[in-house]
């Protein structure tokens, strides 16, 4: 990847001082987003099941119910943002959801309540993340594109072991009190709003509503060429292979590590892909970012095979570690992936339908996954993890074959 050059021929600056402001912004925006979902994600099952009496399989359906709804939302989002221009507007709207329906989760004396609540919290996911990510697109200098990606999904993940770390703490603080740990959750959630609406200015670069004639048109989506539709296949099988980190935990447990030590697997992971990455955004701008996608692969290869021949608890956090390592390699690179393949007026339609086919792919992934555990055990699901995930990278390998460019013609 050649060096970029400023516009008076000197060498573009890099580091995190280069990384536009509002960039930063959208990641502390992420950053306290996911420490109020997770201050209440990490208690919720425990919620449903000791305080409301729910069943494990009421669970179960809240959860596939709200990520199906977020993945279908995006693509909308997505397409909605191309058209209307707007991409902040509707990543406002996206986090204002989310951040109102905090308050219902304290109040929820229902099952039925807390499936309103999720289902409100990611309609909103939905609305925001196409916006969001190709909002970064238009912010980001091409040359620190993987870097801007990977800082914000640092952030992002911060927020994710922050908010178990603290669930654990206030619980402590206010004797098991898990109602008012989720009013603490409320906070955060607003404040992340706050950030979004006064600190990310958002550059003159998208469509305006006077250029667009239908939200999306036959046109547009072939402006988007193979290399894009390749990428959308890999991730939809890396998605199959990535099933729920709840597995992960699942596998502690069946190693014997205490259940109130459970929070500690999201914790590790977390603090691993925090961590790895930005480095792994970084290095991408100065490389093919495939090879580090590959990379992201084969570790992930290591993890699931780590922990199907587990034996005790420090084999499973060792694998855990990995895991957190491969969503660093890997998670950030493909929505500069994205980016780079397709054109900037329709960003917001491509992440939408990006994250439509892996959303529902994790779906599928997820069932095969538990299938797989009940029927054979916790060995085969991780083993069948690592066959499909070699499965993607034969399809990363041939992409890069093929000599299909991953810039868009107005970069290259």
């Amino acid at each position: 990847m050649k060096n970029a050059k400023s516009a008076d021929g000197w060498p573009a600056p890099t580091g995190l001082r280069a990384i536009p402001k509002s960039i930063w912004a959208l990641g502390f925006v992420s950053l306290f987003m996911d420490t109020s979902s997770e201050l209440i994600h990490s208690l919720l099952p425990v919620f449903l099941v000791s305080v409301l009496g729910a069943s494990a399989l009421s669970v179960g359906l809240i959860e596939g119910a709200a990520e199906a709804t977020a993945a279908i939302t995006k693509v909308f989002s997505g397409t909605l943002s191309d058209y209307l221009g707007k991409r902040k507007l509707l990543a406002v709207i996206g986090y204002g959801l989310a951040a109102v329906s905090k308050p219902l989760f304290p109040l929820a004396g229902s099952v039925a309540w807390i499936f309103t609540a999720r289902f409100i919290d990611r309609i909103g996911k939905g609305i925001r993340g196409a916006p969001r990510d190709a909002l970064i697109g238009d912010i980001a200098p091409s040359h620190l594109r993987g870097a801007c990606y990977g800082l914000r999904q640092s952030l992002d993940t911060v927020g994710a072991f922050a908010g178990p770390l603290l669930a654990v703490a206030f619980m402590v603080l206010l004797a098991n009190d898990i109602q008012a740990v989720f009013w603490i959750a409320v906070i955060p959630a607003f404040i992340s709003v706050a950030i979004l609406i006064f600190a990310v200015k958002e550059p003159e670069t998208a469509r305006s509503v006077d250029e667009a004639h239908s939200p999306i048109r036959v046109q547009d989506l072939r402006q988007i060429g193979a290399a894009y539709w390749w990428l959308v296949i890999i991730g939809a099988v890396l998605a199959v292979a990535r099933f729920s980190e709840a597995f992960l935990v699942l596998r502690a447990e069946n190693v014997g590590l205490a259940i109130a030590l459970v929070p500690m697997v999201f914790v590790v992971m977390n603090v691993v892909y925090a961590v790895s990455a930005y480095p792994a955004g970084t290095l991408s701008d100065r490389m093919d970012r495939r090879i580090i996608l590959a990379i992201g692969f084969v570790v992930l290869i290591a993890a699931d095979a780590v922990l199907a021949l587990a034996t005790g608890i420090w084999l499973v956090m060792a694998g855990t570690v990995l895991w957190g390592l491969h969503m660093g390699l890997t998670q950030g690179l493909l929505a500069a992936m994205v980016v780079d393949t397709t054109p900037p007026k329709i960003r917001g339609t491509a992440f939408g339908i990006f994250n439509l086919v892996t959303g529902v792919a994790l779906l599928g992934g997820n069932l095969v996954a538990g299938l797989l555990w009940d029927h054979y055990g916790p060995s085969s699901t991780f083993f069948a993890g690592a066959g499909i995930t070699a499965v993607a990278l034969v399809g990363l390998v041939s992409l890069q074959g093929s000599g299909h460019s991953l810039r868009t013609k107005d970069e290259e």
